[in-house]
């Protein structure tokens, strides 16, 4: 069956870097574009990032651009979402999402001094 594990978040100081991963199982990966999606406490998930099949094309939220890439890596099946010059206001849990529609269970990332 198709599953999205991600990986990667935790408790990080403001200014200061993480790598999230998400490691896809049971559908052909390199098929379908990917996103990574946020969602703060009392606040609606939101868009972070999209990248096409192939990691040609990229889009970001205008609230990451210039902080946060998103890549891919085709034959590992992995989507990764490198943030850097993270703020408190970046504190949610971050879920990944294949373009047909399935969810991962998301990963809490956490910016405080």
């Amino acid at each position: 069956q198709v599953r999205l594990v991600e990986s990667g978040g935790g408790l990080v100081q403001p200014g200061g870097s993480l790598r999230l991963s998400c490691e896809a199982s049971g559908f052909t990966f390199s098929m379908y574009a990917m996103s990574w999606y946020r969602q703060a406490p009392g606040k609606e998930r939101e868009l972070v990032a999209r990248i096409n099949s192939s990691g040609g094309s990229t889009s970001y939220a205008d609230s990451v651009k210039g902080r946060f890439t998103i890549s891919r890596d085709n034959p590992k099946k992995t989507v990764y979402l490198q943030m850097n010059s993270l703020k408190p206001e970046d504190t949610a849990v971050y879920y990944c999402k294949a373009g047909f529609g399935s969810w991962g269970q998301g990963t809490q990332v956490t910016v405080s001094s």
